[in-house]
């Protein structure tokens, strides 16, 4: 009986893992789950926090999520050699394994910027909020601001749900408006590009937004240093940002025990992502290896609706690789990001490697859709391996 060692029990992982679990007689395969955190978050509610639109409970036990047949191994990983078809772990044995899929996700890194993990630490101004205790404090300090500069940053690096920044920035603006304050507060979001949003249509309706509601885009910034004594935020060409209230995203990277202990990410551009087919997810040198979800090379914006649809085709492909057939499944770079602009409303951008999809159209149902419904959809169909939209 083959094993298959899924690397990560986040969206990608676990989703992949219950799918092929369903796809799967027992006695084909054991599906097997490492990941060094018994606790998976819902990621999208860190922007929604801190304004009470939803509550702070955002978590599952791992072993809650797992289908029965899948087995959870509560261990880090430390390697992957997959030429032996081993994995290394910290505390228990090497893994072997006969089919591996990667998706180990992001690591966030604060020490990457200097002064951002002391400005966190140690002041109660500045709250890095793609982690998840940094967003429950940003509510805590939301409800004592009473003006000044409310600050949001993008790192030099990759970073998953590209959209965050935005939407945090604009329910911020949304916030401030409803406290009444929204005359003291100046709301600025910075970006090391050209513009804040990569993809049209949804970049022009976001300035039209923006403009109309003077929130404020300092583009090509690129985050040098952050002085917490100062506070300021300072860029690599010397210019600075004074901020009351700052909410960064973190540096973002590949996992180190796949970026430094294994091959699977050599001839990446930068060497921290796995090197895939982008529309298999295949790894392109080692054939019984898959990756998908926000560790891996393909272009497309890195967010759970691309990992869902990536789940889909590493479930349907990695069987077929085992039996010797061709693999049925391609991605098409489909990614979504739900754009909450204030309170009540909302845009879907929705893309794929080649076009646009969505229209840019703001609706109540969009928000409900994002708020009330897609949480429930999360935890109760897709991590278990039920869609019926695929």
């Amino acid at each position: 009986m083959d094993t298959i060692a899924v690397l990560g029990a986040g969206s990608g992982g676990a989703m992949t893992a219950n799918l092929l679990r369903r796809k799967l007689d027992s006695d084909e395969a054991e599906v097997v789950v490492v990941d060094k955190s018994t606790e998976h978050f819902y990621q999208p509610s860190f922007y929604l926090i801190p304004f009470g639109y939803l509550e702070p409970d955002q978590s599952r036990d791992v072993d809650e999520l797992l289908k029965p047949g899948v087995e959870f191994v509560h261990d880090a990983v430390t390697g992957v050699d997959p030429d032996e078809q081993t994995v290394a772990l910290e505390a228990g044995e090497d893994l072997e394994y006969d089919y591996l899929v990667v998706a180990t996700g992001h690591r966030l890194d604060p020490t990457a910027t200097p002064g951002l993990l002391e400005a966190w630490q140690e002041t109660d101004e500045v709250f890095p909020f793609y982690h998840y205790e940094a967003a429950l404090e940003l509510g805590e300090a939301l409800e004592d601001f009473d003006g000044g500069t409310f600050l949001v940053t993008q790192p030099n690096t990759p970073i998953k749900c590209p959209g965050a920044p935005l939407k945090l920035t604009m329910l911020a603006e949304d916030y401030f408006r409803r406290q009444g304050i929204r005359d003291d507060v100046e709301v600025i979001m910075t970006r090391n590009a050209e513009h804040h949003f990569g993809v049209q249509p949804y970049r022009d309706k976001l300035y039209e937004i923006w403009n109309d509601r003077d929130i404020k885009f300092e583009e090509n910034f690129s985050v040098e240093e952050i002085d917490p004594d100062a506070g300021v935020v300072r860029s690599a060409d010397g210019e600075e940002i004074s901020y009351d209230l700052y909410a960064p995203v973190t540096p973002q990277f590949g996992q180190e025990p796949i970026t430094d202990n294994s091959p699977l990410t050599e001839g990446s551009d930068d060497g921290e992502y796995v090197t895939i087919d982008k529309h298999t997810c295949q790894h392109d040198e080692y054939d019984n290896v898959f990756a998908l979800g926000d560790c891996e090379n393909a272009p497309h914006s890195k967010t759970a609706a691309a990992a869902r649809k990536q789940a889909h085709v590493v479930a349907n492909n990695l069987p077929a690789v085992m039996n010797g057939r061709p693999m049925p499944k391609e991605y098409d770079g489909y990614a979504a990001c739900p754009l909450l602009t204030e309170k009540g409303k909302a845009l879907i951008a929705e893309f794929d490697y080649e076009n646009s999809i969505s229209a840019p159209v703001e609706s109540k149902m969009n928000w409900i859709m994002d708020v009330n419904v897609l949480p429930s959809v999360y935890w109760d169909a897709w991590m278990k391996g039920y869609d019926p939209l695929p």
